[in-house]
C-alpha cells in the first residue's frame, strides 16, 4: 500500500500540501485560493472528492487563505487549535471547525495525522506527521530551529518536506533590514539551508526516500544551490525542491517490502510567472 504526496504550492506567496492514499487525503495548510488550488489538483490527477480535511499549521496568510473557500465550497472540516483560529478569526462555518492537540493523532479513514509543536513566530504553530499503511510523511515547515519534537517525528520519515528557507550568506550580505534578518534567522524564525542539512544527515531514518525542500525564500535563496547541497549527501534519498510557482509531480511512496518510490504524474503546466504583490518582507 501507498500514501500519494505533492506540494501544491512552496513559498511565501502560499503553501499547501497534498498527503492521501486510494481512498481518502488531507491538505496541510491551504495558502492558495480555492480556484487555483482546484487548478493544480486537476493537472495533477488528484481527485478534489478524496480530500477529507484541512489541517492549519499557524495563521500565517501564506497558509491559511484559500481555507474558507475550499472549505465551504467542498464542505471540509478544517482542523485548527483554537488559540490559532482565534488569532486568525478565519470564518469558517462553525459546523466545520475541528480541533487538535499536540501529540494526540486525528484519524481521518485510513490515515492518521500526528499534530506536534514547532518553533514559530505564531500564535500555536504545530507541524504533522501523516501515517498510513506503513507510511509515514512529515510536513515541516516554517521552523526557527530544530527542536526535540521536530528531531524524533522526523526521524521517523519515509518522505517529508522539509523547510530550507534560506541560505545565510545570501539573508545577511542582502538588502532586508537587521531586525528583519534577525527575525528570521531567530530561534522562532525559518530553517536554514545548513540547518536544514544538518537535520537531514543526523536524524533521517533509513527508510527516508523522498526529501522535498520547501519554502525557500525568494530573494535569500537559490533552488540550485539547495539542490547541490543537499544532492551530495543524499545518498539513496531523492532530492526534490519545491517550487513557489508551481506544483511539484505527485509522488508514491509505497509501504511494501521493496519501499518503493514513484512519479506518477507531474503538472500539465509549470507556471513560471511570478506572484504580483507578493508580501515577501512581512512573511519572508
Amino acid at each position: 500500500m501507498s500514501l500519494y504526496i505533492s506540494s501544491l504550492n512552496s513559498g511565501s506567496n502560499a503553501n499547501c500540501y497534498y498527503v492521501g492514499n486510494s481512498q481518502e487525503a488531507v491538505l496541510i495548510d491551504a495558502g492558495l485560493s480555492c480556484r487555483e488550488t482546484e487548478k493544480r489538483m486537476k493537472q495533477l490527477g488528484l481527485a478534489m472528492d478524496k480530500v477529507k480535511a484541512i489541517f492549519v499549521s499557524h495563521e500565517h496568510s501564506d497558509h491559511i487563505t484559500g481555507v474558507p473557500g475550499i472549505s465551504k465550497k467542498f464542505q471540509l472540516p478544517v482542523y485548527i487549535t483554537e488559540a490559532t483560529h482565534k488569532n486568525c478569526r478565519l470564518p469558517i462555518e462553525p459546523h466545520l471547525i475541528a480541533s487538535f492537540n499536540h501529540a494526540k493523532p486525528v484519524v481521518i479513514g485510513n490515515l492518521s495525522v500526528f499534530p506536534f509543536r514547532k518553533s514559530h513566530d505564531a500564535q500555536d504553530p504545530h507541524s504533522f506527521l501523516v501515517s498510513g499503511h506503513g507510511v509515514n510523511v512529515g510536513v515541516i515547515t516554517d521552523i526557527g530551529y530544530a527542536c526535540k519534537q521536530v528531531m524524533k517525528y522526523f526521524s521517523l520519515c519515509d518522505a517529508a518536506f522539509l523547510e530550507s528557507n534560506y541560505c545565510a550568506d545570501m539573508l545577511a550580505n542582502g538588502n532586508y533590514p537587521y531586525y528583519l534578518q534577525q527575525r528570521i534567522s531567530g530561534d522562532e524564525g525559518h530553517l536554514s539551508n545548513a540547518q536544514a542539512l544538518e537535520l537531514f544527515q543526523q536524524y533521517r531514518s533509513p527508510a527516508l526516500r523522498l526529501l522535498i525542500l520547501s519554502h525557500l525564500s525568494k530573494n535569500n535563496n537559490n533552488p540550485e544551490l539547495v539542490n547541490s547541497l543537499f544532492t551530495q549527501h543524499a545518498g539513496d534519498t531523492k532530492i526534490v525542491v519545491a517550487s513557489r510557482y508551481a506544483a511539484s509531480a505527485v509522488f508514491e511512496v509505497s509501504g511494501d517490502a521493496g519501499r518503493r518510490l514513484s512519479v506518477l504524474h507531474s503538472s500539465a503546466k509549470t507556471h513560471l510567472k511570478k506572484v504580483k504583490n507578493e508580501r515577501q518582507l512581512s512573511l519572508f
